[in-house]
């Protein structure tokens, strides 16, 4: 799952238009699309592009084609920017009545988005069958007014620090355990960068890697329980213990790689893979990577929760949405009967590292971090991700994106907090 920007700024826009355009409510597009005459295609539209994300999609496109094997897929997926160019591309084709039969996108405010224009089909009969083997916030994230409108493949963690056994033995830096603490952490990329090792790689040429190192920065000084009161509003940006973060998040910017603007997430993950950086602060999207690299978990790579998260689980869900116009309606609904299958789940998951959202799929077969990851997210803490524009709405996401942007470069912590508050 790569992380982009969902329905900021101009996708709100464009999805208005295409409400007075397109009539998006009339509950008789509904019925035409349930009474479309079947065909054999089917067009799935994502941000997937990356190795494992692509391995993992086409686990996916196997699940379903077992059960319709005459149906043609049209992988619809755009490269770039951590789903940004997709977003722009669905954008148009939403504005001109052109939408994909089925897209990726994200629970919470930004489905919520396209509920409220009206342009999403009912999945409640699908969901109907999951609702005692999912967690109840994920199907309230992805439901409004008693309707589901959209089904999840599964749950990444987006607190992960990730390491290289090879760049921290270099270093002298033994390896962390999951009770890490911020100063250790300091601690020790300042001995990496001693021994002439990069420290933490970014990725920040994907717009989501800086925010979400100082989400997970955050998350670590707050905890989960001031995580919802801060997302709620009911506790404020300028809070002290924001800018306790904020100026931890600073000391964490003379160890950056110093080619951080010009390195994609993926690229980043493939330098702890290699041994060429010390630590990287991602989701396990990471892990389907890392070992798509060859590298061997325990052997060339290791990961502890960011420090201070141990015991919170931040959540990271694609999920799947079907057009209430899509031109092949009833592939649409069987694609997402499919992908909500216990056999896609698993298969899809191990490919992509992250978690099924069922939580009836046995993982014993998994490597032991994904094992250790579904154990996380059925008994620890949830936090629903800022970053990836889940707990809050896509116009503060966006906002969230430019302040983190600024305040890497300007290191001015009351600035900071005071464009954050500004924004809510």
């Amino acid at each position: 799952m790569r992380r982009g920007r969902h329905l900021v700024g101009a996708v709100i826009a464009g999805l208005a238009l295409v409400v007075a355009a397109c009539g998006g409510s009339d509950s008789s597009s509904d019925q035409a699309a349930q009474n479309a005459a079947p065909t054999k295609k089917l067009e799935v539209f994502s941000w997937w592009t990356s190795g494992s994300e692509d391995a993992a999609l086409k686990e996916l496109f196997s699940t379903f084609k077992t059960a319709d094997p005459g149906v043609a897929i049209t992988n619809g997926a755009v490269a770039g920017g951590g789903g940004s160019n997709a977003q722009a591309v669905l954008q148009t084709r939403l504005q001109g009545n052109n939408p994909p039969d089925s897209w990726q996108t994200h629970p919470g405010q930004a489905i919520g988005q396209y509920v409220d224009a009206g342009y999403l089909a009912d999945l409640t009969p699908v969901e109907n069958k999951l609702g005692d083997v999912m967690p109840k916030a994920l199907v309230d994230a992805q439901s409004k007014d008693g309707k589901v409108y959209g089904i999840s493949t599964g749950a990444h963690r987006g607190n992960v620090l990730w390491y290289s056994t090879k760049a921290l033995e270099k270093a002298g830096v033994s390896e962390p355990s999951k009770d890490y603490t911020f100063d250790q952490f300091v601690a020790d990329l300042g001995k990496l960068k001693a021994a002439g090792v990069t420290p933490l790689c970014v990725g920040a040429k994907d717009a989501f890697a800086a925010p979400q190192l100082f989400e997970n920065t955050l998350l670590g000084v707050i905890g989960a329980e001031k995580w919802a009161a801060l997302t709620s509003g009911k506790t404020g940006w300028d809070d002290p213990q924001v800018k306790q973060a904020a100026a931890n998040y600073v000391r964490l910017l003379p160890y950056f790689d110093p080619d951080a603007s010009a390195s994609t997430w993926d690229q980043a993950t493939k330098r702890i893979a290699s041994g060429q950086c010390g630590f990287e602060s991602m989701g396990d999207w990471a892990y389907g990577e890392l070992t798509k690299a060859g590298a061997k978990e325990g052997k060339d790579f290791g990961y502890v929760p960011h420090p201070g998260t141990n015991g919170s689980f931040v959540l990271v869900v694609d999920t799947f949405v079907v057009a209430k116009n899509a031109k092949n309606s009833k592939n649409a609904m069987d694609w997402i009967t499919s992908i909500a299958s216990k056999d896609a789940q698993l298969a899809f998951n191990r490919e992509k590292g992250s978690t099924p959202v069922r939580t009836d799929v046995d993982v014993s077969s998994y490597p032991q971090y994904q094992q250790e990851a579904a154990k996380s997210f059925r008994s620890d803490k949830p936090v629903w991700s800022i970053a990836h524009g889940q707990a809050t709405s896509p116009q503060f996401q966006q906002s969230f994106y430019d302040a983190v942007t600024q305040f890497t470069q300007s290191k001015d912590v009351n600035a900071f907090v005071q464009a954050l508050q500004s924004a809510v």
